[in-house]
């Protein structure tokens, strides 16, 4: 398998990324609170992934696919972030243009650019504002006090464009962070600290609970296609 992610520099995305398999895998896809747009490119399916509440664990063809991922809480696809929570959809299901953008991916050479003129995500204040809060934690009451904001429109909100209310999306994103930096060589120790764990204990349970296997399990793994 080869995989290769590549900044983008917009707003709202977080990288485009491509990944080629010459014959099938079993891949576990964790929850980042990203969704991706995906195009596969052998058989033209176009589809969005996530957000995700837990792994999504299964088979994948040979070939190759190429992804645009969103950041947490910046979804452009047309519907709210709710709607596709923990879904694999076929675009055309809410994009009437989705078999002509498919046709344009199939003869561009450069079929990331297409994606990326094609979803131009934009970050709302209040969006990243919940998004900023909800990854320190802390109580909803003080989250909505601090944005200036109801706590029942801030988790209508929060589940709009992230697809979960600020809890859930709290230990999505500990999570991730907490994945990234084990994954860059710390201690586990170390970051169940500084990410806001009570002990590493507590750190093994939501990985297992969020990712369905152990820490030592996903080591080597991560969000290379959905």
């Amino acid at each position: 398998m080869s995989y290769q992610e590549f900044p983008a520099a917009r707003p709202g995305i977080a990288c485009v990324w491509q990944r080629t398999l010459d014959v099938p895998a079993t891949h576990r896809i964790v929850p980042d609170g990203c969704a991706d747009v995906i195009w596969h490119r052998e058989t033209g399916r176009l589809f969005v992934a996530g957000p995700d509440t837990v792994a999504q664990v299964g088979a994948s063809a040979p070939g190759t696919l190429v992804g645009l991922r969103f950041e947490p809480g910046a979804v452009a696809v047309g519907v709210p972030a709710d709607a596709i929570r923990d879904g694999r959809v076929d675009l055309a299901d809410f994009r009437r243009d989705a078999a002509e953008l498919a046709e344009r991916l199939a003869h561009s050479p450069d079929p990331h650019q297409v994606l990326l003129d094609a979803f131009p995500a934009q970050v709302d204040p209040t969006v990243a504002a919940i998004r900023r809060f909800a990854r320190r934690g802390g109580k909803v009451r003080e989250i909505a006090d601090v944005i200036g904001i109801g706590e029942r429109q801030l988790h209508r909100r929060s589940v709009a464009a992230f697809g979960y209310g600020p809890k859930v999306l709290h230990r999505v994103l500990r999570f991730d962070r907490a994945l990234r930096s084990i994954r860059a060589g710390r201690a586990a120790a170390n970051v169940a600290y500084d990410c806001g764990f009570a002990d590493q204990a507590h750190l093994a349970r939501e990985v297992k609970a969020l990712a369905g296997t152990t820490l030592t399990g996903l080591l080597g793994r991560g969000r290379a296609a959905s």
